[in-house]
């Protein structure tokens, strides 16, 4: 079909390889995570652009044919999704993941609408997942430095923020810095603001075959984070850092933050407000997890800093102090997993 030839590829599909010779093929199934489809926009409205297989920002127009990932959304200020079951279908994210919109945000607009071709295949008719192209799991590795994670108390506080400037002040010193994205929705932004900070070396759950991680047994998400640190390490990363997105209500962020005793050499807590941060404080101690600082979107007020600094007992880093030293602080007060 020649409209599949001019198909805009998503962001999510940037791994897949040899997008020539895919094929179009129809729906005998129900979709599952991670399947490669083909859907035609019916009509655009939220997401007026699509992010390409580069991080570009293309602009979509009714009739357009883009390729994305059947997948979910979790997204408390935009988006919850789940896997389209027919040919109705909406755009979940820029990054290209497609799903049915179960709920949105009162800020959002109607989410732009989709009619699902169908699944991608090969050469032999095999339905194309991003499975396909996921990287192997690697030899367990760990970095010299430690692996230090980045948890929030919510969607937007401020935790790729923390973990760049973390990479930024590790950075400035000469160390070689890997950065992970262990859950979320796919999309490049994230990766550009680890890359811009400095990061050696990135790698994201895309890269393990799952356009947006909710949805995916716990099982496999952990695996994931296991896996990412130990890319990281292999490839050079004498310390690394590792954002699991989403806040501690969330039931997968909960779960992985469970798996941080004897994983994480420090963990740091970005938070909106003070009382978020004694929240996740709280829910963090309960889960066996200690926390070494707090940052993110809190550190704007000095004031709401105050605060949290006197409820936790916690120092309170902004981005700019992360950068200019107190990231190599939690290197000195790191605890190495046993």
């Amino acid at each position: 079909m020649q409209e599949f030839s001019d198909a805009k590829w998503s962001y999510v599909t940037r791994g897949v390889t040899d997008r020539g010779v895919t094929r179009l093929g129809g729906l005998a199934r129900e979709p599952r995570l991670g399947d490669l489809v083909a859907a035609r926009v019916v009509s655009v409205s939220a997401h007026d652009s699509l992010e390409n297989i580069h991080g570009r920002r293309v602009r979509l127009y009714p009739g357009d044919v883009v390729v994305g990932a059947a997948g979910n959304r979790y997204a408390t200020d935009y988006y919850e999704g789940y896997l389209a079951a027919g040919t109705t279908a909406h755009l979940l994210t820029a990054g290209g993941v497609v799903g049915v919109v179960a709920s949105a945000h009162s800020r959002r607009g109607e989410p732009t609408e989709l009619e699902v071709l169908g699944f991608l295949t090969d050469r032999t008719g095999a339905t194309l997942s991003l499975e396909n192209f996921a990287m192997s799991a690697p030899p367990q590795a760990r970095p010299e430095l430690g692996t230090f994670v980045v948890v929030g108390s919510s969607m937007n506080a401020g935790k790729t923020t923390t973990a760049a400037a973390m990479v930024r002040g590790w950075a400035r010193a000469g160390l070689h810095v890997g950065a992970g994205k262990v859950t979320g929705s796919g999309s490049g932004k994230d990766r550009w603001m680890y890359e811009d900070a400095g990061a050696a070396e990135i790698v994201d759950f895309l890269d393990f075959g799952m356009p947006s991680t909710f949805g995916y047994p716990q099982e496999r998400l952990h695996a994931t984070m296991v896996g990412i640190r130990d890319v990281l390490a292999c490839r050079g990363a004498s310390v690394v850092v590792l954002e699991i997105a989403d806040g501690l209500l969330q039931a997968e962020t909960r779960a992985l933050a469970a798996k941080l005793p004897g994983f994480a050499d420090g963990v740091v807590l970005a938070v909106a407000d003070a009382l978020s941060a004694v929240a996740g404080v709280g829910i963090m101690h309960d889960l066996g997890v200690p926390v070494r600082a707090v940052s993110g979107l809190l550190t704007a007020s000095p004031l709401a800093s105050r605060e949290a600094a006197e409820a936790t007992g916690l120092d309170v880093l902004s981005p700019a102090e992360l950068i200019t030293g107190g990231a190599l602080d939690l290197l000195n007060r790191a605890t190495v997993p046993a």
